[in-house]
């Protein structure tokens, strides 16, 4: 009987101790596919570098949005441990002075118990761990925003220095031609030598420029490296520019897009209900938790003459066992404590929701006025400008106007194309800060019947939602 009970009572301790929750793929294959993608991505951005590509690659390389993702599965499992019971407890007693009672001398005891919380009780804590699994997710979710706002902005920025590098070169090639031009024209006593040091200055400055321009290049493409997580050096060919997008959105609806969609508003909506199920939690906190228990004690034979009935049988017996929470200072200050956490996340969101509508306000101005401006130097100034040009070469090969007077109107035109590339860049940069802050694209209308956009906020073919992620 003794042997039996001990087998039984040590098989039942060691299936709670090596018995575990079964463990998903290590993600293997999923890697190798990602790696895959990367290298056709590779060849193709020494080619051609377009902004699809950029965030496909950021999105499966930058370090950034990987370790948001695993923190997202930290709290996913945190969940799954919490929702748990707690673990058995198995303890064994020797003693070396055996303890002598009726039946014989005590050698040695077992004691294998386990806590139950008050029912209910797991079911509420896993709503608070739940809350936490959901603002890892948002927080994954800003940090993709950020890293498409990042690699947007860098690109639209590489555009607008290859666009004046263009810009540059062809102005360097009519200035050099007004340099020779200016010579002969002194040499003939049609030019001042004012001019011509003046066509020499203005010459010598945009090569400088395009030098300047060259250098900013590289350390443009530099920094897209980094965000993608490659060498600084890594070669990116030339950036495929993107016709401007325009907003189908006024100020006011994007207002309220914001409150809808910005990801701070949502974990402070998801910290304020997480507050709420913390304080249900505290109530079930003031409630007894349960500990049942199994005691099994090895009894050796009395060294007596007439031993008694039954003498060296072991001892079984069921422990049953609760917790009183008397503190209730304590408990109450559970209470406290969650209503204070759920005040401030009310609190945390006024302020975000008026940080964010400020900062829109402040895009939305600035988005406007590099609207006027493409629109002023594209239709107006530089048409006007490249005339004044043509004019001014006319009437100094007549001989009615100064070469001075074309050196100047030509400095204007190209000015005028720097400040239109510049215009566009500020645009689309604006655009997509703006479009962060949204929470959507803002250039076409959101499907009512799905709330979600893909697009600018996140990479074509990957869902936000990986699969190995999930809970």
């Amino acid at each position: 009987m003794k042997l039996i009970l001990l087998r039984a009572f040590l098989g039942f301790g060691l299936c709670l101790f090596f018995v575990s929750p079964s463990h998903g793929s290590d993600g293997t294959a999923s890697k190798t596919a990602d790696e895959k993608a990367l290298g056709e991505i590779e060849i193709r951005f020494s080619q051609e570098l377009s902004l699809s590509n950029l965030l496909e690659f950021a999105y499966l390389s930058n370090p950034s949005i990987t370790a948001s993702k695993e923190t997202w599965q930290i709290f996913i499992e945190n969940y799954r441990i919490g929702k748990s019971y707690p673990d058995p407890q198995l303890m064994t007693t020797y003693f070396p002075s055996p303890i002598e009672t009726r039946l014989g001398p005590q050698d040695w005891n077992l004691t294998l118990s386990q806590a139950i919380p008050f029912p209910g009780t797991l079911s509420q804590k896993g709503k608070v761990l739940e809350a936490d699994v959901n603002i890892s997710k948002l927080k994954l979710d800003k940090t993709i925003k950020a890293m498409v706002t990042q690699v947007s902005t860098a690109f639209y920025e590489l555009v607008y220095i290859q666009k004046a590098i263009d810009i540059a070169r062809a102005n360097l090639d009519l200035n050099l031609s007004l340099s020779k031009i200016s010579q002969n024209a002194y040499a003939r006593d049609r030019a001042l030598f004012y001019d011509v040091s003046r066509a020499r200055a203005q010459t010598a400055q945009i090569q400088y420029d395009i030098l300047l321009l060259q250098e900013l290049e590289q350390t443009q493409k530099a920094g897209i490296n980094t965000l993608l997580d490659r060498e600084p050096t890594a070669e990116l060919g030339r950036a495929a520019g993107l016709a401007p997008r325009d907003s189908v959105y006024r100020l006011n609806e994007i207002y309220d897009l914001a409150m809808i969609h910005q990801e701070d508003i949502l974990i402070a909506d998801e910290t304020i209900e997480k507050s709420n199920e913390t304080i249900r939690l505290s109530k079930f906190e003031t409630l007894p938790s349960f500990k049942l228990g199994l005691f099994y004690a090895g009894i050796g034979q009395p060294e007596v003459a007439n031993p008694p009935d039954k003498a060296g049988d072991d001892a079984v017996g069921i422990q049953l066992g609760l917790n009183l929470p008397l503190w209730f200072g304590k408990n109450k200050s559970r209470t406290s404590k969650a209503v204070a956490g759920r005040e401030k996340a009310k609190a945390d969101k006024r302020v975000a929701a008026n940080r964010i509508k400020a900062e829109i306000s402040r895009l939305w101005f600035k988005l406007q006025n590099s609207k006027r401006l493409m629109t002023l130097y594209e239709n107006q100034l530089i048409p006007q400008a490249l005339a004044a040009v043509q004019t001014a070469e006319s009437w100094f090969q007549e001989g009615e106007g100064s070469l001075s007077d074309f050196l100047e109107v030509q400095a204007t035109a190209y000015n005028f194309q720097l400040s239109l590339a510049r215009a566009r860049a500020d645009y689309s940069q604006t655009l997509v800060r703006l479009e962060r802050l949204a929470g959507v694209v803002l250039d076409k209308k959101m499907d009512k019947n799905n709330d979600t956009q893909s697009g600018h906020n996140t990479p074509p073919g990957h869902n936000t939602k990986d699969a190995s992620h999930e809970s």
